[in-house]
Formats: structure tokens, sequence, C-alpha cells
């Protein structure tokens, strides 16, 4: 490539990302970088509809299928062909600003989908499946910001009339954002608006809980317990273990090996009754991570000698234990909102500990309190001395963000317990290690 070719493509480039920031910032086109844009999309054989916001990514692969496979891990760290940096411009253009171009005032239940599918074609093009960027390691904070992104989308839609309406509401999928706004207003809703609201939270708990009883499957065994006598079923049977203790009873006359005694495997496992406490603040700022545990407490309930205990709290606190099995009726029990009391959730808690060594706690919040200073530390530092294993955990969310108030961050940290991280995954190791 000659130089002059070089000094081209990279003003082409520039001015293709020029254009993308220009209708990033504002709704107004710049005339002069809107021909230059089109020149360029037109000379690399490209079809203009790459540069209308207007037209969403899954409707510009369904015209040009041959698309489909260039946005696949567009912005992911690989290796790249020479020379093509002016159509990658175009095309990555193409992924940002459909996502990121949000704009202002209403937004419909249709266009609130698009939206998601785009999202879905950018999480695509960092080399992600739809919804995998979250769980992507390096990449939590652009997570975030998408679930920010969606949120305001959820905000400017005029949720309870499209819950009003069948065919509006058939028309959204259920998502971390829209779950938050229905369980701020489900006390507004009535009638159909509210069933319709009830099928989407369902439907949500359902997909979520299947993706952990997945994490949770996978980690769930016990060690096995070598106190069990093996069952002696053909099944069990150690058939190189049989061999190699039979080994001098071959008979090389006979060329035949006499077995005098069978080998089974041993496939008990050793299952610990335990006592599993959740505290949950339900505070405003603590939504993602009471969905999300209330879900993991029920999954973790239906396992075998698993006892499952629920609170959630703000300035008062509830015990959900009697739900714990159904996370759709404990997420309508709570009342989301208000601050943070945590003294109160360990008033209820504490008698539920009836044997220290054989007991987890988890306690989910951010630990801003209205008191910051001893009251429920000291509460936590005298479970934990008691021989309870205690997990503080920041948030449970989606991006694996998590914000702690510095102070007990560092309590927990010289106590012995600190705070895990805020991914959902982190948890379940950390439960499945105590429980095995």
């Amino acid at each position: 490539m000659t130089d002059s070719q070089t000094t081209s493509d990279e003003t082409r480039r520039q001015v293709l990302y020029w254009r993308l920031l220009s209708r990033l910032f504002s709704s107004d086109e710049q005339p002069t970088l809107e021909r230059a844009s089109v020149a360029i999309v037109d000379d690399l054989g490209l079809p203009p509809a790459l540069l209308d916001p207007g037209i969403s990514v899954d409707n510009l692969v369904q015209r040009f299928p041959d698309l489909a496979a260039e946005f696949e891990g567009l912005m992911a760290e690989q290796d790249h062909e020479e020379g093509d940096e002016v159509r990658r411009a175009a095309l990555v253009s193409k992924l940002l600003l459909n996502v990121f171009a949000t704009g202002s005032g209403n937004v419909t239940a249709g266009q609130l989908e698009a939206w998601k599918q785009d999202a879905a074609w950018f999480e695509r093009g960092m080399g992600c499946g739809p919804g995998g960027l979250r769980h992507s390691p390096g990449n939590e904070e652009l997570a975030g910001v998408l679930a920010g992104l969606e949120g305001d989308l959820v905000k400017r839609m005029h949720l309870r009339e499209v819950l009003a309406d069948p065919t509006l509401s058939k028309q959204l999928t259920p998502s971390m954002s829209l779950i938050e706004q229905l369980l701020r207003d489900k006390s507004n809703l009535s009638g159909v608006a509210l069933a319709n609201a009830k099928a989407l939270i369902r439907r949500y708990v359902d997909e979520v809980a299947e993706a952990l009883r997945t994490q949770v499957e996978q980690t769930s065994a016990g060690v096995i317990d070598r106190s069990v006598p093996p069952k002696r079923v053909f099944r069990n049977l150690d058939i190189e273990r049989t061999i190699w203790k039979n080994l001098t009873n071959w008979s090389p006359e006979d060329q035949r090996l006499y077995v005098d005694r069978l080998y089974y495997r041993q496939t008990a496992r050793r299952t610990t009754p335990a006592r599993l406490i959740v505290v949950v603040d339900q505070s405003g700022s603590m939504v993602d991570s009471m969905v999300n545990c209330t879900i993991l407490a029920s999954i973790f309930a239906g396992l075998p000698k698993v006892d499952v205990h629920l609170i959630a709290y703000d300035t008062r606190a509830i015990d959900l234990t009697p739900w714990v099995q159904d996370p759709f009726e404990v997420l309508l029990r709570t009342n989301l909102g208000g601050g943070n009391d945590g003294p109160v959730a360990m008033a209820m808690a504490r008698p539920k500990i009836s044997d220290p060594r054989n007991t987890v706690m988890v306690w989910i919040s951010d630990f801003y309190e209205f008191d910051r200073s001893q009251p429920l530390y000291d509460g936590i530092e005298a479970v934990y001395r008691s021989g309870v294993k205690f997990i503080p955990v920041g948030s449970v969310n989606s991006s694996g963000q998590e914000s702690v108030d510095p102070w007990f961050r560092k309590k927990f940290k010289d106590l012995g317990t600190p705070v895990i991280s805020g991914h959902i995954r982190k948890l379940v190791f950390e439960l499945k290690n105590f429980l095995a």
C-alpha cells in the first residue's frame, strides 16, 4: 500500500468517525460530513442504509445477508486483514450509532425491542453472544453502560399504557431494567396491566432461574463419602481395579484370570445439612441484587438438606422464608426503595442461627447505613466470631459492578471476610464451597 493510499484511508476513517461523533452528540445532521460519508460507503460497495440510524441492524442484515458475517467479532481483539480499516470503521459506526444514539422523548414498546436487538448485534460485534457482554471479563463497565441505556429507554416508555394493551405488552421481552420498573410500579397497576406485568416478571424469573440452576448444578456435587460402603451393582463395578487386584490369580496354563473378589466404585456423596440465611437490602440501589438473590435462594432451597431462610430489609425487615421456594411470590411481596437499617435485619436473622458451625449468612448490601459506625458491624462481628460463615456481598448484578461503603469494606477485610466480587458467579462459588 502506498503512502498516499494510507493517508487517503486514514482521512476517510476520520470522516466516518467524526460523522459518528457528530450524530451521537447532536441530532442535527452535518451536511458536509453526511455527503462525504455517503460517498465513502458507496465507494466501499456498502449500502447507504448503513448510515441510517433509523434502520436497525436486524433489518439491514435481512436486506443484505452478507453483512452478518462482517458484524460478527468486528470489535473483538483479533487479527483483521490489512487494508480493511475504512470498511471496518463504517460497520463499527453503524453498531455504535444504533446503540448509543438513543435520542430523547417518549419510547414505544417496538422501539425498545428494536434497541435490544441492536444491542445484541453490538455484543456480537464485541465477540460475545447476545447478553454475553456482562459475563465477559474486562467488559463489566461497558455492560453497565448498556444496562443504563436500557433503563433510560424503559423509563421513557409509557409502561402502564403498554401493559394495559395486550398487543403492545406482547412486544416486550423481560430484562432487569424492565423488571425494576414493574416492581416499583406494581402498586399502581391493576386488571389487565397487572396481569401482564406479573407474566413478564414470571418469564424473567424462570429465565434467570434456569441460568443460575445450571451454574449451581455444575458445582453442586459434594465430596465422596468413603464411610458409606459402595453399592454392589453392576453399574458401580470398577473393572480396572478388579483386574489389578486379581492379577495374582492369572493362570499361564489356562490363559485366564480367575477373579475371587469384585471391587466397586464408591458413589455416595457427603451432603452436610446446612442452614443458609440470606439477608438482602431491598433499598432502591439494590434492585438487581434483590431479584438475583431471591432466585438463587429458591434454587438452594431446592437442594437436599439445605435449610434456606430469606430476609429483606430497608428501614424495616420482612421474613420471606415461607415463600423462599417461589421467587416470583417473593418479589411481589417486596417494596423497593427506602433507606438502610441493617440492625433491624440482624435482629431478625440472629435467632435463626442454631448451629453456627453449620450456618452460612449471606448479606447483600451496599452498606450505606443510617448509622454507619458500629451497630450493624458489631452484630456481624459477633455472628462471625460465633463460627458462622459470613459472606458480605456488595451487589449481585448482571454487570458485576458493585458499590460498597468504604468504611464497611475495610472493616470486613480486617475481619477476614472481604466483600466478594459483585458478580453472581462468585456468590454461587462461595456457597457451593460451603455446602459441598
